[in-house]
């Protein structure tokens, strides 16, 4: 599915509203799909790199092999936000502890106790207010594409395919052909293939720089 900004921001809230599907099984093999296991989880409950990380390794046993691992506290930095006990605490942070915690409940955002028991609980940020969050992540996205752009290797074994895509949609954006097609020739043929968007920017990529 491909939405405008303001549209995506409508989509994660209607997500958040629907219990089922929160309660979707997710499979995860690669950086995308651990995201949005991450989402689910936080949605339902915001917590702490030490309450999520034993869960997330069992959750990734079935990583793709051509897939840069990540470590969690990665993907956690680059898509999601943690409170740090100075302001207030957040809505979805309050909603969740003043639900569950009877000694917390009918407590102001700022009270000494709620703020404890949230610091460095990590949340799903708002949808109308995560646009910093997506700069930070392409950011770092655009950093690993340059990389591999750059790189002397004929074929790249191992990389990160959220990185790739990113760089593609840059380049196709700024008319640069060039760049897509020789990112597109160091990775596996089948991962080219078998990846919509990636084919898409290819042949578009090879129609208008003229090639065959």
């Amino acid at each position: 599915m491909y939405f405008l900004p303001d549209q995506a921001a409508e989509y994660d809230k209607k997500r958040m509203t629907v219990k089922e599907v929160l309660q979707l099984q997710l499979f995860v093999s690669d950086e995308a799909s651990a995201i949005q296991w991450l989402k689910q989880q936080l949605t339902k409950k915001p917590q702490t790199f030490q309450d999520i990380h034993p869960e997330f390794l069992k959750e990734i046993g079935g990583w793709q092999k051509h897939e840069k691992a990540l470590e969690l506290s990665e993907l956690l930095e680059q898509n999601f936000l943690r409170y740090d006990g100075k302001d207030e605490v957040s809505s979805q942070i309050h909603s969740y502890l003043s639900s569950n915690f009877k000694e917390l409940r009918n407590l102001a955002k700022n009270d000494p106790a709620l703020k404890a028991k949230a610091k460095d609980r990590w949340y799903v940020s708002d949808p109308n207010k995560a646009g910093d969050l997506e700069n930070l992540r392409e950011r770092a996205l655009m950093r690993e594409f340059e990389e591999y752009r750059a790189s002397k290797q004929k074929r790249l074994k191992v990389f990160r395919l959220e990185a790739v895509r990113a760089g593609f949609k840059k380049a196709w954006q700024e008319h640069d052909y060039a760049i897509i097609i020789a990112v597109a020739r160091k990775i596996p043929n089948k991962i080219l293939q078998e990846d919509p968007k990636l084919l898409m920017w290819y042949d578009q990529a090879v129609t208008r720089s003229g090639e065959e």
